[in-house]
């Protein structure tokens, strides 16, 4: 009877230890984060660049920082990190014990090159990778924390990236809980990536799809750079004004 009750008792475990595991990881990917106050004083920092600070003005990145959950001591990866303005902002994030990862498919531009020879960017790495593979070598399976891809995915249809391997990459290289956020300029609905190269849009519906279709879970999905009034039917809205964009957080299960 012991036998058999230690059994039950058991098994009743382990089918809560399983029931829960999505709720640990989540619980442990949200303890630590960076309060808003904290991202404040980081978006504050005197040492950012004027160029920077200019941009602070549409990318919201107080609110950004606060969508992600970003972290100290976070290891991230920086998709098609461009000029670096996010990479940036991360590092700072994450430090003193983290790391940043700025991956770009060639050698680093002028812009970020400069950015890499300041003490901000003591704590980023430069990685030249293609984007179907966008993780560094010495980062094995499950290595991630978090992997940002910021107004980008849209260039990957004129680019013919394919979206599918970049999708299951990230997946294979982040933590179970890990995070990969995703934002850009929004298209109209039933347009895909189709306007890619023209419009630089992309429909949020299919970015949604490609990244499931890869594993990941929709998390949230943050509305701070939203603008309906946006006809979303040429690059630069006509009557002037900011672009509507949509930001999404999935998780790894």
């Amino acid at each position: 009877m012991r036998t058999l009750l230690l059994a039950l008792l058991v098994a009743s475990a382990a089918a809560l230890g399983s029931g829960c595991a999505a709720t640990d990881a989540s619980a442990r990917r949200d303890a630590g984060a960076l309060s808003r106050a904290q991202i404040e004083a980081i978006v504050a920092n005197p040492e950012r660049s004027e160029a920077d600070r200019r941009n602070d003005q549409r990318r919201k990145p107080v609110e950004m920082l606060s969508f992600i959950g970003v972290r100290p001591g976070m290891v991230v990866l920086d998709v098609s990190a461009g000029g670096g303005y996010t990479s940036e902002l991360l590092a700072r994030s994450v430090a003193p014990s983290g790391r940043l990862y700025a991956q770009t498919p060639r050698a680093p531009g002028a812009t970020l090159a400069a950015r890499l020879q300041t003490p901000a960017a003591a704590r980023i790495v430069s990685v030249v990778q293609p984007f179907e593979n966008p993780a560094p070598a010495d980062i094995g399976a499950g290595g991630l924390d978090l992997v940002t891809l910021m107004f980008n995915y849209h260039d990957f249809g004129a680019m013919g990236v394919d979206r599918a391997r970049l999708n299951a990459a990230v997946f294979a290289a982040l933590k179970p809980g890990g995070v990969y956020v995703v934002a850009d300029h929004a298209g109209r609905a039933g347009t895909g990536i189709s306007e890619s190269g023209t419009l630089h849009r992309v429909e949020e519906a299919l970015v949604r799809r490609e990244v499931e279709a890869a594993g990941f879970r929709l998390a949230a999905a943050g509305d701070f750079l939203r603008n309906p009034a946006d006809p979303r039917d040429r690059e630069t809205p006509d009557p002037p004004q900011p672009k509507d964009e949509f930001v999404l957080k999935f998780v790894k299960p």
